[in-house]
């Protein structure tokens, strides 16, 4: 049985964005899809007061912002995109092509080819996600992605070099220095002076993520994004101190982030409790995941592991980390998650940044039926039919033929028809020289 020792005080995460986000966002992309470079230009004025000559930086652009970047930074960069590209390498080489002959002469084939163009929308603002580079391009550059289109918004009236960097590196073939809704627009619906793209990936605000959801159908998406959520379930042996910190950790992504905590020890949850409210004053991102805890933080005291996995799995949480003496239990034991993070070793700021997992991951109970951003996600499983043997052929058609009819597809059946008597012994049922079937 359940026990809350803290509530959420806020309201449940939405799945629909609210009605003046859904507005504006609509008519943007109406005034990018009518008026293409202009309407671009006007946003990124009117949002971010950023207007140069060209959004898009050139080589020599790029290789100037780059050069201000200060070694240290790069080779960290360079560090985290190695884990990420082996990652993605790994589950590459899991994807089977495939050739099976599942009739005499009938073979059936599957293949996996990268969509030709993606765009990455790495974010800026309080918080410039530099890793969803990592994520968003070099993924998809494994995957064989030819054209990979990256954009952030500027900082501070100039291209933010961290972003450019970590979008270099990481391969892509174009980047831009352009935020908000008219970046995505003008990828997903192309421009004057920008090619359109066929998916699109990374995290975003609430207005990026109510635009690839109103484009969604015309591009694809990686996912529909809401709220950073963090689920940690711990048993007696686990660290309060530990838990307090990374709970926070994941607060500071912002006000409307839930942090759950689901424990088997009573001592252990109210000293999670009593920590983070003495870390709180002293975090720099206090005024963040301070209503982040007090209106989404959570505190659930279970009687045991199998009750605490059952319930965790009913958050279907972004991120859980497993603090309990034997984490891998929970590879068996839980379903629904976006990632699993195991061991007092391992936190969830790994993922988020360095350890090479992909950061970009289902939320608002989307884990019950999907996973994350992956080098999969970049391709497009595609198959194959060929029938060599007349024999088999004929069979189909006349399969086809009579299974076509049962659904009133006489055209459907019309050309099973005409395998069956080409390639076997079958008359056709009518006169391909009259209008109307015999």
């Amino acid at each position: 049985m359940s026990h809350v020792l803290k509530a959420a005080a806020g309201p449940v995460g939405r799945r629909t964005s609210s009605p003046e986000v859904t507005d504006t966002v609509a008519a943007v992309i109406a005034d990018v899809r009518r008026h293409g470079d202009d309407a671009v230009r006007r946003h990124s004025e009117f949002f971010d007061r950023w207007s140069p000559t060209s959004f898009r930086l050139s080589p020599d652009e790029v290789r100037a912002v780059v050069a201000g970047v200060p070694d240290t930074v790069l080779d960290d960069l360079r560090f985290a995109q190695t884990q990420v590209r082996r990652f993605a390498e790994a589950q590459l080489a899991s994807l089977r092509e495939f050739e099976t002959e599942t009739l005499p002469g009938v073979f059936l084939g599957q293949r996996h080819l990268p969509v030709h163009a993606s765009g990455a929308y790495v974010p800026g603002g309080r918080y410039p996600l530099t890793a969803s580079a990592h994520m968003t391009v070099l993924t998809a550059k494994v995957a064989g992605v030819a054209r990979v289109a990256a954009t952030t918004p500027p900082s501070e009236g100039a291209p933010p070099p961290v972003s450019v960097a970590a979008m270099h590196l990481a391969g892509a073939d174009e980047i831009y220095v352009l935020g908000g809704v008219q970046a995505v627009a003008a990828l997903a619906l192309g421009t004057e002076t920008v090619d359109p793209v066929h998916l699109l990936t990374g995290p975003g605000n609430a207005y990026v993520a109510e635009a690839k959801r109103q484009l969604y159908g015309e591009v694809g998406i990686d996912l529909f994004a809401g709220p950073t959520e963090t689920l940690v379930v711990a048993d007696a042996s686990a660290d309060p101190f530990t838990i307090a910190v990374d709970l926070l950790s994941q607060a500071e992504h912002g006000p409307d982030s839930p942090c759950v905590l689901i424990t088997t020890s009573e001592s252990v949850g109210r000293a999670v409790l009593r920590h983070v409210e003495a870390l709180l004053p002293g975090l720099p991102t206090a005024a963040v995941a301070a209503p982040a805890w007090r209106d989404h933080g959570q505190v659930h005291l279970v009687d045991d592991l199998t009750e605490a996995y059952r319930l965790a799995d009913t958050f279907a949480s972004e991120h859980v980390q497993i603090l309990t003496e034997d984490p891998r239990r929970a590879l068996t034991e839980m379903h629904d998650y976006g990632a699993l993070f195991l061991g007092e070793q391992t936190c969830v700021p790994y993922g988020d940044k360095v350890i090479g997992t992909n950061h970009v991951l289902p939320t608002l109970g989307a884990a019950r039926y999907s996973g994350g951003l992956w080098v999969g996600k970049f391709l497009k499983t595609v198959t194959y039919q060929e029938v060599r043997d007349p024999a088999s052929s004929a069979a189909l058609g006349e399969a086809c033929a009579r299974l076509s009819r049962l659904e009133h597809f006489e055209g459907h059946a019309r050309s099973g028809d005409l395998r069956a008597a080409r390639h076997g012994n079958a008359t056709l049922p009518w006169d391909p020289c009259a209008s109307t079937r015999l």
